[in-house]
């Protein structure tokens, strides 16, 4: 039971400092222009069939390691650039609400 929840632990995005956009995808929903442009599309075997996320990383090595300890060897079968075009620091981003002016 412990090593369970070890195997679990470590297939943690968050220990490889990565977030999955979107799993288990098509390649037109990934090709959308509004994700940001450091998102990588990784393709991947589970149980005999193909796979696609959309995921972000810092390095390329931490993502193939995650999915690595994840499904294991031979798993992983290509790993490119996402399409995203906007800039990682504004994606997400929201434009604070505007304060009505302060009466004097």
């Amino acid at each position: 039971m412990a090593e369970e929840n070890k195997n679990l632990n470590l297939s943690l995005p968050q220990n490889y400092r990565c977030v999955i956009l979107q799993e288990k995808t098509t390649l037109g929903d990934v090709k959308n222009p509004n994700y940001p442009n450091d998102a990588y599309l990784v393709w991947y075997i589970e149980d005999g069939t193909e796979y696609l996320d959309l995921t972000r990383a810092n390095k390329m090595s931490l993502l193939f390691d995650m999915y690595y300890d994840k499904y294991g060897s031979g798993s992983i079968k290509k790993i490119d650039w996402g399409y995203g075009r906007v800039n990682p620091k504004l994606w997400g981003y929201t434009k604070p609400e505007k304060r009505g002016k302060r009466g004097r």
